[in-house]
């Protein structure tokens, strides 16, 4: 397994709310937390710091190759709500950060096996030999839209109203995970991101760029930042990538 990520500030933000840490487990075992804060620029980067910090505690001090999957999928679940209960109590404890929140999306590749966690918009997709799959639903209003029949998904990245978010991280004191489970063959590539790269590329190019250069991830980070940062780059933008070499 081989990890890469990227991050950018974009052309218009001061700061960056985004965070992502990843790594190896070993050479057949990887992670992927991605997050994306909110709640004005010291809410917003402190929520998706904590969160993804209790994210990379928790998977580092438990997982074992020798977990069976439904153990991984609990330990996966279970890493995001303790990120939820981190970020929920700092607020509490800190006025000035009420209502801060940020989106989480979890990849964890192991077994051949890719398991993926998330809240909010940001996003999971996989490469392979059927092509490219979003493996994540945003909860966003946008996309209760398309769900709804009432917007297409080409129109949901243009929408107004597209940065409303329907289920958030650290809000609430209990927030419901979404899980899900694929296979992850050698050659495949997972890729995470947040919105600030979905609101500017559709699937199609996605896919060509992950085919000219999903066995270089770095490569293929900075590209697609590149690619977004060009096109506007109205938002934190960040991107991690999984190789299953």
């Amino acid at each position: 397994m081989r990890v890469d990520f990227a991050t950018d500030t974009g052309a218009v933000r001061r700061s960056n709310q985004d965070a992502c840490k990843c790594g190896t487990f070993s050479a057949s075992s990887a992670w992927v937390v991605v997050c994306d804060g909110m709640g004005g620029a010291n809410g917003g980067n402190v929520a998706s710091t904590i969160a993804v910090e209790r994210i990379e505690e928790l998977l580092k001090s438990k997982f074992s190759e020798e977990m069976g999957q439904n153990n991984i999928k609990n330990l996966v679940i279970n890493a995001v709500h303790r990120a939820n209960d981190a970020v929920y109590e700092t607020a509490k404890e800190k006025p000035e950060l009420q209502g801060m929140g940020t989106t989480a999306v979890v990849m964890l590749a192991t077994s051949g096996h890719l398991h993926v966690a998330h809240v909010g918009d940001s996003r999971a997709y996989l490469q392979n030999s059927d092509g490219l799959t979003q493996l994540t639903m945003d909860h966003s209003y946008v996309q209760d839209l398309v769900n709804f029949g009432q917007i297409t998904k080409e129109e949901a990245r243009t929408h107004p109203r597209r940065n409303i978010i329907t289920r958030v991280l650290g809000v609430h004191n209990a927030v419901a995970v979404d899980y899900s489970l694929w296979d992850f063959h050698p050659g495949d590539v997972a890729l995470a991101c947040t919105d600030g790269l979905t609101n500017y590329i559709d699937d199609n190019l996605l896919e060509e760029y992950i085919c000219d250069h999903g066995d270089q991830g770095k490569i293929l980070t900075n590209k697609l930042i590149e690619y977004a940062v060009k096109s506007g780059g109205s938002d934190n933008i960040t991107v991690a990538v999984v190789n299953n070499t």
